[in-house]
């Protein structure tokens, strides 16, 4: 597939999904999801970052996969495993390095190309050993160890009003109690949400999307906490209520005038998590 259509399907998906008022990182771990919730590669057990993580849940909770797990059609080969006829692909992405030649300075640079291939979940694949759980914590552990993991970032979460925001010109985030909210895994979800929009701060990642988005930043800067909360959702094992029912309208116009936005984002998102992932774990490589 053309990396330009590959563009325009994926951009009309999520429109789709959105002004249908879901969104395809919006509980992603419905179907069950034997080996755990964040897409990953079951040949290498790498995880998928970036776009990749909505297109695989869109695919999953399209077709009912119980797996988050997939694996291209040569792997599958080398496992002496065979994908089943009939079963359809489903494309995802990764980035090539390439070296151009700058015209001004005839200095040769690298620069990042996106490359379409195809995977199929293992639900698809016959012969294949079965996929292997991740080990995961009860609820409370979980919920503690996602306190815990805020905590290591040293962000400075003031709790108090009513209403959920980083201020970045004071460089704090502001939180309301946790008895304003429907449960603990929703203060959590709304905590990391927040604290992906702290990373973007001048001293962190310094994400400045004025220069990418002109009037449509601030819209940008939303779907990057949300798909960057979601991620981490998924990866730390709760299941909190993200705050995208308030941004949408805002998200289908950034969209529909840009189909590399998505892209954009979820790239920006996963970096803002890996980020914040780093002050406790070791991060690991995309698949």
């Amino acid at each position: 597939m053309q990396i330009a259509q590959l563009y325009a399907d994926v951009t009309a998906t999520i429109i789709k999904d959105l002004e249908a008022g879901t969104a395809p990182w919006v509980k992603p771990w419905k179907n069950g999801n034997t080996g755990g919730i964040l897409p990953r590669n079951a040949a290498t057990n790498r995880s998928y970052n970036g776009i990749n993580i909505p297109i695989l849940w869109h695919a999953q909770i399209t077709h009912g996969y119980r797996t988050a797990c997939w694996m291209t059609y040569k792997q599958a080969q080398e496992r002496g495993a065979q994908v089943r006829a009939g079963e359809k692909s489903t494309h995802v992405v990764f980035t090539k390095n390439i070296n151009v030649k700058d015209e001004e300075t005839d200095e040769e640079k690298k620069i990042g190309m996106l490359k379409a291939y195809s995977v199929f979940n293992v639900a698809q694949i016959d012969g294949l050993e079965p996929v292997a759980g991740n080990p995961s914590l009860h609820l409370p552990e979980r919920r503690d160890a996602v306190t815990s993991f805020i905590a290591a970032t040293k962000a400075d979460i003031r709790i108090g009003g009513d209403r959920a925001c980083y201020v970045p010109a004071l460089d704090f985030v502001c939180q309301p109690p946790e008895s304003a909210f429907k449960g603990r895994e929703h203060f959590l979800a709304t905590s990391l949400h927040e604290t992906i929009h702290w990373s973007g701060h001048k001293t962190r990642l310094d994400r400045d999307l004025k220069s990418r988005f002109n009037e449509k930043a601030y819209a940008a800067e939303e779907l990057i906490a949300e798909l960057g909360a979601a991620f981490l959702c998924a990866h730390l094992g709760i299941t909190g209520e993200l705050k995208h029912a308030d941004y949408i309208a805002s998200w289908i116009d950034l969209l529909k005038g840009d189909d590399r936005a998505i892209f954009t984002a979820a790239s920006q998102a996963s970096k803002a998590a890996d980020y914040l992932r780093a002050f406790s774990e070791a991060v690991q490589e995309e698949a």
